[in-house]
């Protein structure tokens, strides 16, 4: 298949991460097509040249074509950009050639809780690389200085993903610890609603450093138990998406915390909120095995409204004395 640089990359999912992509590759020489699920947002995204839904403010070049049909999309191409929410993901990929491979960008996971990658795998794809770490579409569509990672057992697929999405305001490093990379991005989202529910119950910064601090070591182990490196934690995956998450004005994990904290409802004017879902799913799990992951716990009680916020944090705060 042709992979010369002139070749578009498909980018699956015209929100505001998968515009925020299209758009850095086709104004660093690489075209893309950016492809919609329905017709009616393709048609306005291609005479708008701007997704004033989910990336106001961000010119579309032209190198971008946008499309509804995803057959041509991905015809002839080598690899894609899956960037629909976790939720999307099983039904696009049941759509896709399974000799095409496939970057996983949504932070989440499938719907029996199992990893996206694996979900890939079990499906026939076998190129799959997962991209992730701390990147706010709103910052780097605007081509602000960042850093990302693509993480796969391909390293061919990690360069080629790497060389095409290399920016002067983007670094992007490669990784092998495929599990280790996806899970981080997974997680840190239950913990940026923690924090927000700390910002909405107005708790001080003490602790918020607190929660984020004991989040990170909740990461670690739960990383560990699933076979990843140790030091990826401590990585743009981990610790980075932990910190840009967390603290961000345009988190919707931070967001849906706070506006829990304050008694009001979690969504983010319809755009999806991945801590919300997988709070329940890893809860689910580590119940099932016998892991203490008690931010996880306490976050996917409050969101299911079986504890209140302030509920949540006297069980926190309340846990056996322990050595750090």
């Amino acid at each position: 298949m042709n992979t010369a640089p002139d070749t578009p990359v498909p980018v699956l999912g015209a929100g505001g991460w998968g515009t925020a992509l299209a758009a850095t590759l086709a104004r660093h020489g690489r075209p893309s097509t950016l492809w919609a699920r329905r017709e009616e947002v393709a048609r306005t995204l291609a005479q708008d040249r701007e997704n004033r839904d989910y990336l106001p403010g961000v010119p579309l070049p032209q190198a971008v074509h946008v499309t509804a049909d995803l057959h041509a999309a991905v015809h002839g191409r080598d690899w894609a950009l899956l960037t629909v929410p976790s939720v999307g993901i099983p039904d696009l990929l049941h759509a896709l050639p399974r000799d095409l491979g496939v970057v996983l960008c949504a932070k989440g996971l499938a719907p029996d809780g199992d990893r996206l990658s694996l979900l890939a795998g079990r499906l026939g794809f076998t190129r799959v690389a997962v991209l992730s770490g701390p990147n706010h579409a709103e910052e780097i569509g605007r081509g602000l200085p960042a850093a990302t990672v693509v993480a796969s057992s391909d390293p061919t697929l990690s360069a080629t993903v790497q060389d095409a999405l290399m920016t002067p305001a983007l670094r992007v490093y490669t990784s092998r610890d495929l599990s280790g990379v996806e899970l981080g991005g997974v997680l840190k989202n239950v913990i940026a609603l923690a924090a927000g529910l700390i910002d909405g119950l107005e708790l001080g910064d003490n602790a918020k450093a607190a929660l984020i601090t004991r989040g990170l070591r909740e990461m670690g182990q739960y990383l560990a138990s699933q076979g990843a490196e140790e030091g990826t934690v401590y990585g743009l995956s981990g610790l980075g998406d932990l910190v840009a998450t967390a603290g961000s004005r345009h988190s919707r994990n931070r967001a849906a915390g706070e506006a829990i904290g304050r008694g009001q409802s979690a969504s983010q004017g319809g755009k999806v909120v991945e801590g919300v879902r997988t709070a329940g799913l890893l809860s689910a799990w580590a119940e099932a095995h016998g892991q203490d992951l008690p931010i996880v716990r306490a976050v996917a009680r409050v969101v299911s409204g079986e504890w209140t916020p302030r509920q949540g944090v006297q069980e926190l705060m309340g846990r056996q004395a322990r050595s750090e």
